[in-house]
């Protein structure tokens, strides 16, 4: 019956009535047989947690696999350059038309006077030089693997670490004055010196390039041989070595005219699975301090309602989910890649969440009552709640598993599963645990209140339980934690105060200014010297990399996928046209080009020779090979004489940031596509460029998706659709924020920010789904009561689950890898934004609609 003059209030609690009866009735199983409830999921536990032993210990993680885009551009285009070229590391090798990441060491020489083109300067580079290539490897039966067995050659003799380094050691009356860059000319001979040297500083110009004033750095590369099967065993165990003597090289030539870094083709994957390592011992440390703080939280003076025991058993039962989920995981098969080892930590702080709201609702039944009637009470109130939350996160990993980085897929199932697991048992051995604690209360209640009898020989032990408070709790009187009646008596009626409400509106316009100006600041892709720790080897070589070598980027394959009569005079006019395209675009050096084609059609006509006849064409190809030996890789001739695809080179330049770098990528590929020959452009690093694209796609696709679940379930599970809208707009303002302050402190948007991304919605969403549940669930007659109402009873637990996920990553910001700080720094915001909106935008908000 509506009063008259009252309008009907909208309910959509078709769900939400039976569900909590449901689980009232739950609750009243698990207070009647609290033991099996308690020991049924450490069976479980025990069972599942014996899957641990598959967790691995000596595997390689590959890099490629999970932190590239599944189904990649560059991947298909691997395929075809794999499927139609040749190579050959052990006769002629060239690294531009390689398919693949080769194996090599290389060293980054700095000259410490201005520059290095003098004498005594490559001299010293010289003994080092030397001194790398005598290193040898003897195995354990006493073999010796040299650096000549395993170098890449060409025609017989090792591939030269440096061009001019090269030419210098067989001239060393070379005149260093006259050198031209980036191609210098020896003896008739082309000499391409881009990304060999760097820090250069050019005088006036020639036809094809500048005078060389001045070089800074020199890049010394030794290519080992990779084709697979034994060799490659060899290539690998060398560079071990390698890296294991470098510094004594170091030490033992005392340089002193140059700086030198160093990095191989292993470096990324043993630094990145050294890293790993670095977060073991934070995890118990992560541990300890949730213990602590669920411990002191939830500490009452009072002897009888001290909670302290059971916020203790909350953490162990997150601990439990944690190895129930992870050993489930392990058994099906899922692997085990590095950042979910970022996982135990969220779940620690997200899985005690749950428990401070179910010890928050105990403690407001009455002592009177008996266990099964408390519990029943404790679960018809909040596991509603607890169950939204718990979907609406389980949801938010799930989503992820969309994505199309594979370490993000399975840190996302790892994670989704076990938060479901500490679900179940916080419903099923927490609330054991309760009602056996609930037995305690009444115990201890009785106890105290026994007559005492003069010859008692325990009236002083009675005494100190009770300490600090002499006096017994009131039996009827539910228990009010101080940090309740502060929300009730003094925070809520600050916030609710006009004053208060026009500054909290001005902090928010502040806040959604500068998130969404710093949204247009966050850089992408995953800086690959990010997967090492901070002491590494590899950063300061990326940091001389980056200083003294970012004016060249990779050597890009042109290719002609299909069939071509390439001595049509037409079809070469169209291939001109498109090669000349790609060389105007922003990001390519045109005069270092390299194409058969137009050597060919130059030498041919040299020789006066017709090169638009077909047969004339054909057969002045093997001539002309035998005088360019390292074109017979670039065309692939069937056996019916058809040339079915081959290949030319373009050099890129500028390309340094990751914004220039997917800029390059979708130029060239665009204008490739223009063409109206079928053209296709690849280089290996391609493949990890493609995570610049699809990183952004992928985490606008999650975030929509992800959100819109939210919206049905809150729809589905609240009890009023202008509920809903708030939680919604409430996830995307913590999105905004969280992306936007991401710039601020240095974090890219890459596979492991994504996922942090994905977890936020989760989260925003939990913090004002509870206050906005309990503010339209209030039966106060005005906004300003129902709020203050709704802080008093879940400002507390709400500010309880927000510092307890924060602390248990909080250990992460002392983690010597960027991964594990990054992960530290995204939840961080989170649960401040989260908070922050749950605590105070939204309770201001909900006050003017």
């Amino acid at each position: 019956v509506v009063p008259p003059g009252s309008l009907p209030r909208c309910h959509t609690d078709c769900l939400e009535t039976p569900l909590s009866r449901a689980f009232g009735r739950l609750g009243w199983e698990v207070g009647s047989h609290p033991w099996i409830f308690l020991l049924a999921p450490m069976v479980l536990t025990a069972a599942l947690g014996t899957g641990l032993i598959y967790l691995p210990k000596d595997e390689e993680e590959n890099l490629e696999e999970q932190y590239t885009p599944i189904g990649s551009p560059a991947k298909a285009e691997r395929r075809f350059v794999q499927g139609h070229f040749t190579a050959n590391d052990s006769y002629r090798f060239s690294i531009s038309r390689k398919s693949t990441e080769v194996n090599f060491a290389c060293i980054l020489a700095v000259s410490n006077t201005a520059s290095l083109l003098e004498q005594e300067i490559l001299e010293e580079i010289s003994r080092l030089d030397d001194a790398v290539q005598n290193l040898y490897v003897t195995e354990e039966n006493g073999t010796q693997i040299r650096y000549n067995q395993v170098c890449a050659k060409n025609q017989g003799l090792c591939v030269p670490s440096n061009p001019l380094l090269s030419a210098w050691q067989m001239n060393k009356n070379l005149d260093l004055r006259n050198l031209t860059f980036p191609i210098f000319s020896q003896a008739g001979q082309p000499i391409y010196l881009a990304g060999t040297i760097g820090g250069t500083f050019l005088g006036k110009r020639t036809a094809m390039a500048q005078l060389l004033m001045k070089a800074k750095a020199m890049r010394l590369l030794y290519y080992l041989q990779t084709e697979d099967g034994e060799v490659n065993e060899l290539s690998k165990r060398w560079l071990i070595h390698f890296l294991n003597q470098f510094s004594n090289i170091e030490k033992s030539l005392a340089l002193e005219k140059i700086q030198v870094v160093y990095f191989t083709s292993l470096s990324r994957q043993l630094e990145f699975e050294a890293t790993s390592m670095t977060v073991i011992p934070l995890f118990h440390l992560a541990y300890l301090l949730i213990i602590l703080f669920a411990i002191t939280s939830c500490y009452r003076c009072d002897c009888v309602r001290n909670k302290m025991w059971a916020a203790a058993f909350g953490v162990i039962s997150a601990a439990l989910a944690v190895v129930s989920g992870f050993g489930l995981m392990l058994y099906i098969g899922v692997p085990f890649v590095i950042i979910v080892a970022n996982s135990p930590f969220l779940i620690l702080g997200v899985g005690v969440d749950d428990m401070f709201i179910m010890i928050s609702a105990w403690q407001k039944t009455s002592l009177m009552d008996n266990i099964k009637q408390r519990l029943s009470s404790v679960y018809s109130k909040v596991a509603v709640s607890i169950t939204i939350t718990t979907i609406t996160n389980v949801l938010a990993f799930y989503t992820g598993i969309m994505t199309s980085f594979r370490s993000v897929q399975y840190f996302c199932i790892y994670t989704g599963t076990t938060l479901l697991f500490c679900y179940f048992y916080n419903i099923t051995c927490f609330g054991a645990f309760m009602a056996l604690d609930g037995k305690r209360e009444v115990v201890c209640l009785r106890w105290l209140k026994k007559p005492e009898t003069p010859n008692q020989k325990c009236s002083s032990l009675k005494r100190s339980c009770c300490l600090p408070c002499d006096s017994l709790p009131d039996e009827q009187e539910t228990d009010v934690h101080p940090m309740n009646l502060f929300f009730r008596d003094y925070f809520g009626p600050f916030l609710t105060s006009t004053e208060s409400k026009f500054f909290v509106v001005l902090i928010y316009i502040l806040y959604i200014i500068s998130s969404i100006y710093g949204c247009f600041q966050v850089q992408e892709g995953l800086d690959l010297r990010n997967l090492a720790s901070d002491d590494s080897y590899i950063t300061p070589y990326f940091n001389v990399e980056e200083e003294y070598f970012s004016d060249y980027g990779p050597r890009v394959m042109v290719i002609v996928t299909e069939t071509l009569d390439y001595w049509d005079k037409d079809a070469r006019r169209k291939l001109e046209i498109c090669l000349a395209d790609l060389e105007n675009s922003d990001y390519v050096d045109k005069n270092l080009t390299e194409f058969w084609l137009r050597e060919y059609v130059q030498y041919m006509e040299n020789s006066r020779q017709d090169v638009n006849d077909k047969d004339t064409f054909m057969n002045g190809l093997p001539n002309f090979l035998t005088h360019f030996p390292l074109f017979v890789y670039d065309i692939n001739i069937s056996s019916s004489h058809e040339i079915i695809a081959s290949r030319g080179f373009i050099q890129t330049m500028g390309v340094s940031s990751s914004t220039n770098k997917k800029m390059m990528l979708s130029q060239l590929r665009s204008r490739a596509e223009k063409c109206e020959i079928p053209l296709m452009v690849y280089n290996q690093a391609f493949i990890y460029f493609d995570q610049y694209t699809a990183i952004l796609e992928n985490t606008v696709r999650n975030v929509i998706v992800a959100s819109t679940a939210m919206f049905i379930v809150s729809l589905l599970l609240i009890p009023h659709p202008l509920c809903s809208l708030w939680v919604t707009f409430a996830i995307a303002s913590v999105i905004v924020g969280v992306t936007g302050f991401m710039a601020f402190w240095n974090v890219n948007l890459d596979s492991i920010s994504m996922i942090n991304l994905v977890i936020c919605i989760g989260f925003s969403f939990d913090f004002s789904a509870h206050i906005s549940y309990a503010f339209v669930s209030s039966s106060k007659p005005s906004v300003n009561q129902k709020i203050i109402e709704a802080l008093y009873l879940l400002g507390y637990p709400v500010l309880q689950s927000a510092l307890s996920t924060v602390i248990g990553v909080c250990v992460l910001s002392a983690a010597k890898a960027y991964i594990f700080r990054t992960f530290f720094k995204i939840m961080f915001l989170v649960m401040v934004f989260g908070a922050a909106h749950g605590l105070i935008f939204i309770p201001v908000f909900l006050t003017f609609f």
